[in-house]
């Protein structure tokens, strides 16, 4: 197993913590060029009742306030699913310098499926982009979720 899929299994056990609490489970690590964990986390917006809830947002949220300083320049974000336009952009801004993403995200993807926000030489940083890592594993836990969800939307249905 190599380093990418390593920490990639360390984010999908995050994903798996937000599946049990009912949250989208996506999953993400921030890795210092050493290779230490800044900090990982995972979707909270049910939870928390707020649309910016990501894992990636609030990862890097957290390792700004560790690091005490907004500029997280030698890190890698890991993130099970590719990140949609509001975590594309703060990944920018923040100026990490690598992504890794597990599976694509046809509806809202914003480092190559609908968009390419983390690689657009208009903005002033961009990352550098590597996709499909246990593509499966990221792809299979959101297959999963939104199928029993869409179990117990019929059930409800039914029993109302």
């Amino acid at each position: 197993m190599n380093q990418d899929e390593t920490y990639m299994r360390l984010a999908l056990a995050e994903a798996q913590k937000a599946f049990d609490l009912g949250e989208v489970p996506i999953g993400a690590i921030l890795v210092d060029r050493n290779g230490g964990i800044i900090f990982s986390g995972h979707n909270m917006r049910e939870s928390w009742h707020d649309a910016t809830a990501h894992a990636e947002m609030i990862v890097i949220q957290e390792a700004c306030k560790q690091l005490k300083r907004w500029r997280l320049t030698g890190t890698t974000l890991y993130v099970t699913i590719e990140p949609c336009p509001m975590c594309a952009g703060a990944l920018v801004m923040s100026r990490i310098d690598r992504i890794v993403y597990g599976g694509l995200d046809y509806k809202a993807g914003a480092a190559e499926s609908v968009f390419n926000i983390v690689d657009n030489a208009a903005l002033n940083h961009q990352l550098q982009v590597t996709a499909g890592v246990l593509s499966d594993e990221c792809s299979a836990i959101m297959k999963t979720f939104f199928r029993q969800r869409r179990e117990m939307n019929k059930q409800e249905k039914k029993a109302r």
